[in-house]
């Protein structure tokens, strides 16, 4: 009983000493934003969250409640048959992190055979797939889906998301929807002088990891997604809620700012 007690009060005064710290402006240590019950939970030592695993930051309060009032983002991740896994395994390893909400949807609800190994059962097909806040697209014989009329349709029609992303030759598909028209881009560098012939009125460019066009986010191919990826969550989520998931995925090539960001570029 003695040593329940003993528990209670050190517990409590741990507490104490961080919501004190923290209702004077000081800072504590929080894991990034995951969408789990761990995201109020305030910590006074660094190292990782012990129910999510994330590495722990250091932050104020306003920072940490601007993180976890943040909107749970949706995101769309669009396959076809065929697809390239690092394309899109990579970014949902990084919005996972993020705490997005992700689904797959396709054509249909046929499943997907990624480079002939990985077979993918879709959450939606085109037909009963919800609006998402972000609406991706990525490489691995992506001429199925750019050549595709009901496919180039249904991104026509849908609710504008708050960002397009595409990874490697993902962009054909952006650039068949009319989409990329008049805005600095770039793609796989195998394609890049195919996505200029397909898409005249776009500037497409080589040797650049990622373009941001505010609205809409190309990448060059395979690992370069998880540059754009990581970059999308920046702006979204804060620079250091990316660098801890960069840190966490041992992903030691990002470098914030690498990529090429426009200025006051026009929203489809």
């Amino acid at each position: 009983m003695k040593s329940i007690r003993i528990l209670l009060i050190v517990s409590f005064s741990l507490f104490f000493i961080v919501q004190t710290a923290i209702a004077q402006g000081k800072q504590a240590y929080y894991c990034t934003p995951c969408g789990s019950s761990c995201d109020t939970t305030s910590f006074i030592n660094p190292g990782n969250c012990p129910n999510c695993g994330m590495k722990l930051m250091k932050m104020d309060i306003e920072e940490h409640r601007k993180g976890i009032m943040a909107k749970r983002m949706k995101v769309l991740f669009y396959l076809q048959d065929g697809v390239e896994v690092l394309d899109f395994a990579g970014p949902l390893e990084v919005f996972s992190y993020a705490g997005f909400d992700i689904a797959i949807v396709s054509k249909n609800k046929n499943t997907i055979l990624s480079q002939g190994i990985l077979k993918i059962t879709p959450d939606y097909s085109i037909a009963d797939a919800p609006s998402a806040d972000i609406l991706a697209f990525f490489g691995g014989n992506a001429g199925i889906a750019a050549n595709d009329p009901e496919v180039i349709n249904w991104i026509q029609k849908q609710s504008p998301p708050e960002y397009y992303f595409s990874v490697c030759t993902g962009a054909f598909i952006l650039g068949k929807s009319g989409l990329l028209d008049h805005l600095t881009v770039t793609t796989f560098h195998e394609s890049i002088e195919s996505l200029r012939q397909e898409c005249p009125k776009a500037n497409v460019l080589a040797n650049t990891r990622f373009v941001d066009n505010g609205h809409i986010i190309t990448t060059a191919g395979i690992s370069a997604g998880i540059d754009g990826a990581l970059h999308l969550v920046e702006k979204i989520r804060g620079a250091e809620s990316a660098k801890a998931i960069a840190f966490y995925m041992e992903y030691d090539k990002w470098i914030p700012g690498q990529g090429l960001v426009m200025e006051n570029a026009p929203k489809k």
